[in-house]
């Protein structure tokens, strides 16, 4: 499965065709796309219209007791890391999710560091 980051929302916001093209795709094939709550919270400001409509094509999953320790112990391990960028890797981590960003250095250290299994993909 697959979970967007905020530069995904953005792309996708902006009517990126890649990124559209990516979105209709994995959802025709019956994939799920998950947006961690703490993305929503970076990428909301008051969309409205199709923006707005982006939330009802996904899961967007709240950030859970054990994701947020999850997360606290990744901050320790990794310098520098923000709470978003580490709640999006750990959070596909649990899934097996391929995640797509616009942050692919920082993720892909997160990964490095904590998450050796997952994907990431860039978006832009």
């Amino acid at each position: 499965m697959i979970t967007f980051d905020t530069g995904a929302l953005v792309a996708i916001e902006r009517r990126d065709r890649t990124m559209l093209a990516f979105m209709t795709a994995a959802l025709a094939a019956g994939s799920r796309i998950t947006v961690p709550s703490p993305v929503v919270s970076e990428w909301w400001r008051g969309q409205r219209g199709p923006a707005a409509r982006i939330l009802d094509a996904v899961v967007v999953e709240p950030l859970s007791a054990s994701l947020a320790k999850v997360v606290g112990e990744t901050l320790g391990a990794v310098r520098g890391a923000t709470v978003v960028d580490a709640v999006v890797v750990a959070s596909a981590a649990r899934r097996g999710d391929l995640v797509l960003t616009s942050d692919l250095d920082d993720l892909t250290r997160i990964r490095d560091v904590a998450f050796p299994s997952v994907r990431i993909r860039s978006v832009g």
